[in-house]
């Protein structure tokens, strides 16, 4: 699934292609791509309309439009949010065309059909209980060590689940949670409660930076993921632990682990992080 950097990415390449382009035409090729608006209603409310802002909110694209309307999208697992030419081959899994002025196509190409959109036409966020709830960005001025600390205070579930809860920290997925707790040198199987202060603290630096680093490399490609010009990122090749089972650590050379979470693959160095 496209985490954090990888949203980040689509976000600020699309914007540079479709800001300020009136809309003259809809497709909507898997209807149920739409979770709370009918195609007809989605017509009516973007046609001759132009994007005049993208945004994003944990893993959350948010299109807003010279109405004051919003498309609110969200990736899932394999979506890819594209702006190609209109006379470019439509891919097979395009779940919806939008089609802008200059003959430019924004396409959600999705294999699996998670990817949903919302049409919100009223202020806050509607019937969108993830975005509602969402916790602090990591990159945001009220993601602080005391944050982090609140949020692992008194709980016995892994550290990792914790970091991955999105009402806790936004963004923060499975890639960047591994890299995270590896940099800061933290099992992710051990009891979020029992983390200590100084640990809170690498914990912290380590979300930052990973998540800076992430965004400055466009993102983890391992399949599906490109960016909004159709390109891959090139972070995975700067991972340390993430998918790299029986490879030594960068660190200490010792060989990466993989071990199951809350039915998730997590990858740790049992030298650097313990068990």
């Amino acid at each position: 699934m496209p985490e954090l950097p990888e949203v980040e990415t689509v976000r600020r390449t699309l914007e540079e292609k479709i800001l300020c382009r009136p809309i003259q035409g809809i497709e909507v090729l898997y209807p149920r791509v739409l979770r709370n608006c009918e195609e007809g209603q989605l017509r009516d409310a973007l046609l001759g309309r132009q994007f005049t802002q993208l945004d994003r909110r944990g893993k959350y694209l948010i299109c807003r439009l010279d109405s004051g309307d919003r498309l609110v999208i969200h990736l899932r697992m394999t979506g890819r949010l594209i702006a190609v030419p209109r006379d470019a081959a439509v891919e097979k899994h395009t779940s919806i065309r939008i089609h802008l002025a200059d003959e430019l196509d924004v396409r959600l190409v999705d294999q699996r059909k998670f990817g949903t959109i919302d049409l919100l036409q009223e202020p806050g966020w509607g019937s969108i209980q993830g975005l509602k709830g969402l916790g602090a960005e990591p990159l945001a001025e009220d993601f602080t060590p005391a944050y982090l600390a609140e949020q692992l205070a008194g709980r016995k579930a892994a550290v990792k689940s914790v970091l991955l809860d999105q009402r806790r920290i936004a963004g923060l997925g499975n890639i960047y949670a591994d890299e995270s707790l590896h940099r800061a040198g933290i099992y992710p199987g051990k009891p979020a409660g029992e983390i200590t202060e100084a640990e809170i603290e690498r914990l912290h630096q380590s979300i930052k930076e990973v998540i800076k680093e992430g965004i400055a490399h466009r993102g983890t490609t391992f399949r599906d993921y490109v960016d909004g010009e159709g390109r891959q990122g090139g972070f995975q090749a700067l991972l340390r632990v993430y998918g790299r089972e029986g490879q030594p650590c960068a660190a200490c050379g010792g060989p990466i682990v993989r071990i199951k979470l809350a039915g998730r693959s997590s990858f740790f160095c049992p030298r650097c992080q313990g068990e």
